[in-house]
């Protein structure tokens, strides 16, 4: 019967000795520490007051050297072969990127019908909204136009995909 009564009573002593381990608590810097050992030797100061709870967050691994392609380091050039690709593939995207500026720009001309669209449901009640949408088609034609431009300006800088007689790449396009 002793040995039931004298569980208890260990366990509270636990408990209380271990309160007593939060007792000394250090700092260095941003770093805590229960050595007293560590501490001293070097300079930590002792808090005192509450208790201290330091969860320390996950380890950030350090970056792994990024290996480049070989061609975009200083110094190196590219193979005659592999710049044609990349031009044709450069030039392919271009020209993709034009027929789809000059399509939607076919779109928004039709709709903006030389400034008068025609009114939606909601724009007959509301004439400030049929403006508001008009305007916006205009600046919108306008951007679009200027998007055509700035394409076919890096159409006529960018090398040509394979050699043309006239001596101008891609003049059926513009």
């Amino acid at each position: 019967m002793k040995p039931l009564l004298l569980l208890p009573l260990a366990a509270i002593l636990l408990v209380a000795n271990s309160a007593n381990a939060q007792d000394r608590i250090y700092r260095c810097g941003n770093e805590y520490t229960n050595n007293v050992a560590e501490a001293q030797s070097r300079n930590c100061k002792l808090i005192e007051g509450g208790n201290v709870t330091v969860v320390q967050g996950p380890r950030v691994p350090a970056p792994a050297a990024v290996k480049l392609a070989s061609a975009t380091q200083t110094g190196q050039r590219v193979d005659a072969g592999e710049q044609r690709a990349r031009d044709s593939d450069a030039r392919t995207i271009l020209e993709s990127e034009l027929k789809k500026a000059q399509a939607r720009q076919a779109e928004m001309l039709k709709e903006y019908n030389n400034g008068e669209p025609e009114k939606r449901g909601d724009e007959g009640r509301n004439y400030q909204k049929y403006l508001d949408r008009v305007a916006e088609l205009k600046s919108g034609i306008a951007r679009n136009d200027s998007d055509i431009a700035g394409i076919k300006r890096e159409l006529d800088r960018a090398p040509a995909s394979g050699p043309s007689p006239s001596g101008s790449p891609n003049t059926a396009a513009k």
